[in-house]
């Protein structure tokens, strides 16, 4: 439901691409999510796991990060980001497919990155997950410190959400934290309550206001700021 309403937003408004990548990466994180359930229920294998690590370690925060880059920073800034940082990604994607496989590490039914035989492509996964920390809990705590002392109801609900986004978007690195400790369930936890924080979040940011407060070509406001991307 969240990814069908960034979905339609993103096609109303072709020109705000934060959109597109907030949905992209719901998506993944979707994609994260459900691998980790189809392997707890089913099963693991190679397979599920490479996917799983490269949805859910590589790509689970960085879209959702980089929309916020697309909303807060200058449309060049975020291009020169993007051309930096995709590329890398995709090649360290492409490492985890190729990697040898270290059999005896497979649990029945918990993904782990201790399967690759290659286990320094490990090292670049917190380099992504910083980059996600400072764009997107960064932005939207700084967001919500923007709008914390406004005067009206509309900036009182940014602050809200903004501050419901940060704290969603924390809760899976808690989680990952008592993963990598061993109690794999906490990352389940944690990404479940996180995007349903995140998803509240957004609503609060974009919800209407009412017509005799503001016109309604103005009621509408994206995550953080409420303007459009800088051109």
């Amino acid at each position: 439901m969240f990814l069908v309403l960034l979905v339609e937003r993103y096609r109303s408004r072709r020109s705000h691409l934060h959109l597109l990548w907030w949905a992209i990466g719901v998506f993944t994180y979707g994609l994260g999510t459900s691998l980790e359930s189809w392997i707890t229920l089913a099963g693991s294998s190679i397979l599920a796991t490479k996917l799983w690590y490269v949805a859910g370690a590589l790509l689970g925060g960085y879209p959702l990060a980089q929309g916020t880059v697309f909303l807060l920073l200058k449309r060049r800034t975020a291009w020169i980001l993007t051309a930096i940082t995709v590329p890398l990604i995709a090649f360290f994607s492409v490492l985890v497919f190729l990697s040898p496989v270290n059999a005896a590490a497979l649990e029945a039914h918990r993904p782990s990155g201790a399967v690759l035989g290659w286990q320094w492509i490990r090292l670049f996964t917190p380099f992504i997950n910083l980059y996600a920390v400072f764009f997107l809990i960064g932005g939207a705590i700084l967001s919500a410190f923007r709008f914390w002392g406004g005067r009206t109801v509309d900036d009182r609900s940014r602050a809200l959400g903004n501050a419901s986004i940060a704290f969603g978007a924390i809760l899976p690195g808690i989680g990952g934290s008592f993963a990598k400790a061993g109690v794999v369930e906490a990352l389940y936890v944690g990404e479940l309550v996180g995007i349903v924080f995140i998803w509240i979040g957004y609503w609060l940011c974009t919800r209407a206001v009412a017509p005799t407060v503001r016109h309604a070509a103005q009621a509408e406001t994206e995550l953080a700021t409420g303007t459009s991307p800088a051109g």
